[in-house]
């Protein structure tokens, strides 16, 4: 962010900035990584490609949702701690509010054929988001032919063998910081200045902790260690600390456990909660709060709905108040580590990575939208998602297309766009059901 752009923005202005990108912020991590972008490096250029990319490379290799803490540490980068809590509280509220009405919705009537409709609308919209994004953000990063060839590696290993995603990132860093010359290492060792303060770090980490820790000891200590609010909130506090990998680790870990463990949800409640977040504005792992709140309430008949919310409630806080812990206590160190060429090289291979990455998700997510049937074919350790070209939905293609000419081509506003899928969808389906 150059110092003309972090001098000219207020507080106020950051919010009603965060506020717009959280209600847009549909699709999961790629799409909101590619929104995040187009709104603070290509329309507002507060942040540059490099510190962009950066520290996207940063917040993966920390646990829980990537695209939530990105926008907790540029909002951080303009205005410290109170920037980054206006961030991150706006890129999950405005979604965590939709999953809670909707989760209510669910656990009351069951599935709303409308809201899927509206919803898959919208899923076309934010697919062109994701592969403009790719477009645009790999024509910036991807300039040598390693980090080409690092993208790719990193893609086929996902893609094809399912190679766990911390597993991915940790081989590329090494590998980023074995090309680093040692010339360039102990020359650079001169211009780092101001040693990294483990004090006041650890500082924030107890501080974080305290804050994180005490609502959630208050929910024992008035219903009991047994009880299916203090097992919610144990549960998600442990997912919020050993999953790496993004949300799509973090939902695989969760889905086995509340179904087959803890018996919290069946797997098709478990399917629909997941439909519901990946339609849902905000992080991909607000199906916590679905869970949570399905989970209360199907604990307690007798206050179904108070203790929905109360489960939501604590949902939300276990999985989402460290992610401003882990950015708070790390995000100060970014930029001086990367006055270390070793370091740098192993970043700048890591945002390589994560680019491939990205990919292998946004491939993922196309297959999903635009074909109703994907089967896996198998060759020994490989595998690969391809699509019944039968199943294909014209609905899916014909809005994907509508939305790519009106986005990239007449430079329509991404809400907009969002609302004129969404009403599009919507009225398909309704001409389709009165047939």
């Amino acid at each position: 962010m150059s110092a003309e752009a972090a001098g000219s923005v207020t507080l106020a202005q950051a919010h009603r900035v965060w506020a717009s990108i959280g209600l847009r912020s549909f699709g999961g991590p790629t799409a909101q990584i590619a929104l995040m972008h187009r709104v603070l490096v290509v329309e507002r250029s507060w942040l540059s490609d490099r510190e962009f990319l950066d520290a996207l490379g940063f917040c993966m290799l920390l646990p829980g949702p990537e695209a939530m803490q990105l926008a907790t540490y540029a909002g951080w980068k303009f205005f410290g701690v109170p920037g980054g809590l206006a961030a991150g509280s706006w890129f999950v509220l405005p979604g965590a509010a939709v999953v809670l009405a909707l989760s209510a919705i669910y656990a009351t009537f069951g599935h709303v054929p409308w809201i899927a409709a509206a919803f898959a609308g919208i899923k076309a919209t934010v697919l062109v988001l994701v592969v403009e994004a790719m477009l645009r953000i790999g024509r910036r990063a991807l300039t040598k032919r390693r980090q080409v060839a690092v993208a790719a590696a990193a893609l086929l290993a996902l893609g094809l063998f399912s190679v766990p995603y911390p597993l991915v990132v940790l081989a590329a860093g090494l590998l980023g910081g074995w090309w680093s010359r040692p010339a360039d290492a102990d020359a650079a060792g001169a211009r780092v200045r101001e040693p990294i303060s483990l004090a006041a770090t650890g500082r924030t980490l107890a501080m974080g902790s305290v804050v994180w820790a005490l609502p959630l000891l208050a929910v024992v200590a008035r219903f009991g260690p047994k009880h299916v609010l203090s097992q919610l909130g144990w549960f998600f506090s442990k997912l919020a600390v050993v999953t790496f990998g993004g949300a799509y680790a973090v939902l695989g870990y969760m889905s086995q456990d509340v179904v087959a463990r803890h018996g919290w949800l069946t797997a098709g409640q478990m399917l629909d909660g997941l439909g519901l977040a990946e339609t849902t504005p905000g992080p991909l792992i607000l199906v916590t709060e679905f869970v949570g709140f399905v989970a209360a309430h199907r604990a307690h008949p007798e206050s179904a709905v108070a203790f929905g919310l109360m489960g939501a409630a604590v949902a939300l806080w276990a999985t989402f108040v460290p992610c401003f812990l882990w950015i708070f206590a790390g995000a100060p160190h970014l930029a001086r580590l990367r006055e270390w060429p070793r370091l740098q090289g192993a970043l700048d291979s890591i945002t390589s990575a994560v680019l491939g990455v990205m990919l292998s998700l946004a491939l993922w997510f196309a297959l999903h939208v635009l074909f109703k049937q994907v089967v896996v074919l198998r060759a020994g350790p490989a595998h690969l998602l391809v699509p019944r070209l039968a199943s294909a939905d014209p609905r899916s293609f014909a809005l994907a297309a509508a939305s790519a000419l009106l986005l990239m081509r007449l430079r329509w506003s991404v809400h907009s766009v969002l609302a004129l899928a969404a009403t599009l969808s919507l009225l398909i389906d309704l001409l389709a059901r009165s047939r």
